[in-house]
C-alpha cells in the first residue's frame, strides 16, 4: 500500500490580505482552540493508521497561532504513523518568524518551510494589504537557516494591472536575492468574495502576462531553477514532495475547514463553514469517482508537470490505451503535446495556454 499525504487546514489570520478566496477568519485564540480540539477528533474518526509521507500545514496562516496552540497541534499530529517522512512543510508569514517559533517547527519535524512573501514592491504590498521590507526578510531567512530550514518556498505575485514587465523583473530578482530552494509563482487572480474584487479592481491584460510568464521562466531558468510545474520552480532536488501527489493523482487526507481528501476513488470536501465544522459537521462533499473521472482527473492534473506522465504507467494502471480514450494523436501532430522517453507532456512553448489543450481533450 503507497504512503499517503496529509494536508492540514488552520483558517487563522492576523490580518485579510486583500486578493486571498482561501478559507479564512480573523485569529481569536479561544476559536483556535476549539478548532484544534475538533480538528483532533475528525483526524481520530477517520485516519486509521495508515503510512503518510509527508504532511503540509495551511491555511489560513499557521504561523499565526500561539506558542500554546502550536504546541497542542504538533502534539496531535503525533498521531500520524510516519517512520519514513520526507517532508513536513509549514506555511509562515513574514512577519510572524522568529526564535520560538522556529524552535517550536524544529522540535515538531517540520523539513520545510514555504513563507509567503509575495513580493517587495511598495505599491503590490499596498494592494494586497501586505507590510514587509527586503530588509526584514533578508534576516527571517538568515534566522530560518540558523534553525536548519534548508528546504525554503517562497510565494511570489505577479500581474497587477499597474505592474509592468519591468517592475515585475525588479520584483522578482529581490526574491532570488534570497536565494530560496523553491520559489511558486502565481499570476494574480482577482477573486469573488475579496477585498479586490470589492474594490473593482481589473486583471491585467492577457498579453502583458503572457509576457511576464515568459520573463519569470526565463530568468528562473537562467538562475539554475528547474521549471517542473505550471506555477512551480526548484533547485535540483527541491521539488515539492507533497505537491506531487496531487499532481501525480496520489491519494492523501485533507483535515480541517475546507480541505479536501482523495481516498479509495473518493473525493471529498470539508465544509467551508467554520461553525458547521465547529459543530463536528465536517465533510461538505463526497463524490465517488468513475474510472472516467479518475482518468480525466490524472490527465488534468499530470499535464500540469512540464514532464507530464508516463504512457506506459497510465495504460498499465486504468487497463486501457490512452490514444484510444483521449484524440492525442492530432495534438501530438500540430505540436500541442510532445512524447518523449515514454512520457506525454505539453509543449514548453505552449504551456501558458494548457487550459486549451485539455479542453481539446476533455
Amino acid at each position: 500500500m503507497n504512503a499517503k499525504g496529509v494536508y492540514i487546514h488552520l483558517p487563522f489570520c492576523k490580518t485579510i490580505c486583500s486578493y486571498c478566496d482561501f478559507c479564512k477568519v480573523l485569529y481569536q485564540e479561544n476559536l483556535v482552540q476549539k478548532y484544534l480540539i475538533n480538528l483532533k477528533n475528525e483526524i481520530s474518526d477517520i485516519y486509521d493508521n495508515e503510512e503518510i509521507d509527508s504532511i503540509y500545514i495551511g491555511g489560513g496562516t499557521p504561523s499565526s497561532l500561539s506558542e500554546k496552540c502550536l504546541k497542542y497541534l504538533f502534539n496531535l499530529i503525533k498521531v500520524f504513523n510516519a517512520p519514513l517522512l520526507k517532508e513536513f512543510t509549514f506555511e509562515c508569514n513574514l512577519n510572524d518568524i522568529n526564535e520560538d517559533l522556529l524552535e517550536i517547527l524544529r522540535n515538531g519535524g517540520v523539513n520545510r518551510l514555504s513563507i509567503g512573501i509575495e513580493s517587495f514592491d511598495a505599491t503590490k504590498l499596498k494592494y494586497m494589504g501586505r507590510n514587509h521590507s527586503f530588509e526584514e526578510a533578508v534576516k527571517k531567512i538568515k534566522l530560518c537557516r540558523e534553525f536548519g530550514f534548508n528546504n525554503i518556498n517562497i510565494d511570489f505575485i505577479y500581474g497587477f494591472y499597474f505592474e509592468t514587465v519591468k517592475t515585475m523583473k525588479e520584483d522578482l530578482l529581490k526574491i532570488l536575492k534570497l536565494n530560496p530552494e523553491h520559489i511558486s509563482t502565481y499570476s494574480l487572480m482577482i477573486e469573488n468574495h475579496t477585498l479586490l474584487k470589492v474594490n473593482g479592481i481589473k486583471p491585467i491584460d492577457e498579453d502583458t502576462d503572457a509576457l511576464m510568464y515568459q520573463e519569470i521562466k526565463k530568468i528562473l531558468k537562467k538562475n539554475k531553477y528547474k521549471h517542473y510545474e505550471v506555477s512551480n520552480f526548484a533547485r535540483v532536488g527541491h521539488e515539492s514532495f507533497h505537491n506531487l501527489k496531487y499532481w501525480h493523482n496520489a491519494e492523501y487526507f485533507g483535515f480541517g475547514v475546507s480541505a479536501s481528501s482523495y481516498l479509495d476513488k473518493v473525493r471529498s470536501t470539508n465544509t467551508t463553514s467554520l461553525a458547521k465544522y465547529l459543530k463536528e459537521t465536517y465533510v461538505g462533499e463526497r463524490i465517488l469517482l468513475s474510472k472516467q473521472d479518475i482518468m480525466d482527473n490524472h490527465l488534468m492534473l499530470g499535464f500540469r508537470l512540464l514532464d507530464g506522465f508516463n504512457i506506459f504507467e497510465f495504460n498499465q494502471t486504468y487497463k486501457v490505451n490512452l490514444e484510444d480514450v483521449y484524440p492525442i494523436k492530432p495534438l501530438i501532430k500540430n505540436g500541442d503535446l510532445i512524447v518523449k522517453k515514454g512520457n506525454i507532456f505539453i509543449n514548453p512553448d505552449k504551456i501558458y495556454i494548457m487550459n486549451e489543450i485539455l479542453l481539446k481533450m476533455i
